[in-house]
C-alpha cells in the first residue's frame, strides 16, 4: 500500500531550498495607488533584515506637482537597516497631477542590498502606472488634498 502523503511530498532538498529562500531579506519597491494618490513603498518582504538598501530608478521621477525630484531623495540612496516586514512609504503625487505633467508611466527600480552575512542581492521591479489612469476614485478630501479630475 502506498502512503499518499509520502508520495505527494516534495523532495527534502526542495523543501530545504524553499525554507532557505524565505529566510533571507527580500526587498521590493511598489507604486501604491490609493484614492487618487500615488505613493512609493520600499518593503522587506523577507524573513531577515536587509542592510545597505539602495534603489536606482531608470528615469527621473518628479512628484509633488512637479516641485520635487522624488527619485533623487536620500531615502533611495542608502537605507542602513530594513527589518523583516518593515516598510517605508513616501508620497509621490496625485495621479491627476502626475499624468497631466506627462511623467513616465513605465518605471524600473533596481534594488541592491545585503544580508547580515554580507551576501549581496539585486533585483529589478518594473511598474506600469498607465493601469491607474482610468480608475475612478473619490477625492481624498479628509487629507486636505485636491486630487483633481476623477
Amino acid at each position: 500500500m502506498v502512503n499518499r502523503k509520502t508520495q505527494d511530498a516534495p523532495p527534502v532538498n526542495a523543501v530545504n531550498a524553499a525554507a532557505n529562500d524565505r529566510s533571507r531579506p527580500d526587498v521590493i519597491v511598489e507604486v501604491l495607488f490609493d484614492r487618487g494618490l500615488f505613493h512609493i513603498s520600499i518593503k522587506n518582504i523577507g524573513d531577515r533584515p536587509a542592510v545597505g538598501v539602495s534603489i536606482k530608478f531608470d528615469k527621473k521621477i518628479l512628484g509633488l506637482g512637479g516641485s520635487k525630484e522624488i527619485s533623487a531623495l536620500p531615502l533611495f540612496r542608502n537605507i542602513e537597516f530594513l527589518g523583516p516586514d518593515r516598510e517605508i512609504v513616501t508620497l509621490l503625487d496625485t495621479s491627476h497631477s502626475y499624468f497631466a505633467r506627462k511623467q513616465p508611466t513605465k518605471i524600473s527600480a533596481r534594488i541592491t542590498y545585503s544580508d547580515a552575512a554580507k551576501q549581496k542581492y539585486e533585483t529589478t521591479v518594473n511598474h506600469d502606472l498607465e493601469i491607474y489612469r482610468e480608475l475612478t476614485y473619490l477625492p481624498a478630501i479628509e487629507h486636505g488634498l485636491d486630487c483633481g479630475k476623477q
